[in-house]
């Protein structure tokens, strides 16, 4: 079964584009359109990997990153918040507060799906080191 991967951000545009290239490498796709959605689908869903936008209404997506740390049933799923803001406090901020990864838009798709790989397959193998960092 392929790995599902929750695409949470309130730029329709983005939403799609993350979505199609998702697909197209086989991944299935759930999508919300900001954070308190996404909080919804992984409790009903439970993905194996979440894209977060960071700046969203309603609930940011730093928010999401520190309530899916803090507990322990979605603890160990992994998160790349994907953001313009670009600042290295704005990269180092959303890394402490729990984010697998951080990558800044305008983003190379191709980046981004071998970031998601990594993380799928640390995931997935104990002993694979981490694939979290920046851009």
């Amino acid at each position: 079964m392929p790995a599902t991967i929750l695409v949470v951000d309130d730029d329709p545009v983005i939403q799609k584009l993350l979505a199609v290239n998702f697909e197209m490498e086989g991944y299935r796709v759930l999508t919300a359109d900001d954070g308190v959605g996404g909080l919804e689908q992984v409790a009903a869903c439970r993905p194996d990997l979440v894209v977060l936008d960071v700046m969203m209404p309603r609930l940011d997506g730093i928010g999401v990153v520190r309530q899916l740390k803090s507990d322990v049933t979605t603890s160990g799923i992994p998160v790349v918040l994907l953001s313009a803001k670009a600042q290295s406090t704005d990269v180092s901020g959303g890394l402490e507060a729990g984010a697998d990864a951080y990558v800044t838009k305008p983003f190379d798709p191709v980046e981004l799906l071998d970031r998601v790989a990594a993380l799928l397959a640390a995931g997935s193998d104990p002993t694979a080191a981490p694939g979290g960092g920046t851009r």
